[in-house]
């Protein structure tokens, strides 16, 4: 007995609708998805996130809020500019502070991989040498697809992204960016404006007391 032919397999009316459905349909979903993320909410306050310690933990940056803050992008302060940053920033945080001001700093390599260092060593230097009592992260990125998500959001706002080290941000108390400074620009150039929104600060808690 000889075996049946294949025969060919024929697309009727029926099947091409079906066909049709099904593609719209992927499509559909498609797109659903495409606008769920789109209006998925963005943080509106850089202490949304959670960041991790010089050790490694997560730390909420809530903690801080209602502060004034400065964040910097310190490394090895091997030429005389990246002392006077270091040595600025460690003199801002108690003179205008504690319950107002203070800096944040989160080391960074890179930018030239200028800062090879494990974190345990950019603070042990930081504290011995420069007498930096200001918190200090452990190492992020802060450029590309691994980008710390706290510091894109700092990117995000300004619109300036940092192009090496000791990159500045004022942060207000509400979590907002107010400016950012290039590493060449002193610290010295902070001042004036924090001094006002400290001002301002006070101002607007005896108005609510």
């Amino acid at each position: 007995m000889e075996p049946l032919a294949a025969q060919p397999l024929r697309s009727g009316p029926r099947a091409k609708a079906l066909a049709v459905l099904l593609a719209l349909a992927l499509c559909a979903g498609t797109l659903l998805l495409l606008q769920l993320r789109a209006r998925r909410p963005r943080a509106r306050s850089f202490y949304a996130f959670e960041v991790k310690d010089a050790a490694g933990r997560p730390v909420s940056l809530e903690k801080f809020k209602g502060k004034l803050f400065g964040l910097c992008l310190p490394t090895w302060p091997a030429t005389a500019t990246h002392r006077q940053q270091l040595l600025g920033a460690a003199g801002a945080a108690p003179e205008f502070g504690p319950f107002h001001f203070s800096v944040l700093a989160f080391p960074c390599n890179q930018f030239g991989e200028a800062e090879p260092r494990p974190t345990k060593e950019v603070v042990s230097f930081a504290r011995s040498t420069y007498g930096v009592t200001f918190p200090i992260f452990h190492k992020i990125k802060i450029l590309g697809p691994e980008a710390e998500p706290a510091f894109r959001f700092l990117v995000d706002s300004s619109n300036k992204e940092p192009r090496w080290n000791f990159w500045k941000y004022l942060v207000s108390p509400e979590g907002r960016v107010v400016r950012s400074w290039r590493p060449e620009e002193p610290v010295d150039a902070i001042r004036p404006e924090v001094a006002d929104l400290i001002r301002q600060m006070i101002i607007r808690k005896r108005e609510d007391l």
